[in-house]
């Protein structure tokens, strides 16, 4: 059963055991604690020192919120992104428009 959703995008589609996982270098304090509100896990590449697509940057966020790779779902708009979790053993959602999303997920976490 899927239960870990991780995403690109700050508060599109969250729900509870949902991790940002961006390439950005980091993120100020005050920026943290605003996308906190968000996600339950913050993953910056440049702070764990690796990016997306490397399957090592999805399995980083799974551990931060307690799950195995196969029990998350990974959203994002770049297609090689999404590849990349696919390669980590999550399940892959490429984001076209947010009624395709939210459809795909909801048949997902169903």
């Amino acid at each position: 059963m899927l239960k870990g959703l991780l995403v690109d995008y700050a508060g599109v589609l969250t729900d509870p055991d949902a991790a940002l996982v961006s390439n950005a270098p980091g993120a100020a304090p005050g920026v943290k604690t605003e996308l906190a509100q968000y996600f339950d896990a913050l993953v910056f590449s440049g702070e764990v020192g690796v990016a997306k697509p490397n399957r090592e940057i999805y399995l980083v966020a799974a551990e931060r919120i307690g799950l195995a790779a196969p029990r998350c779902v990974f959203v994002d708009d770049a297609e090689r992104n999404v590849r990349g979790a696919v390669a980590a053993g999550m399940v892959g959602v490429h984001h076209r428009s947010i009624a395709e999303t939210l459809d795909e997920l909801a048949a997902l976490f169903s």
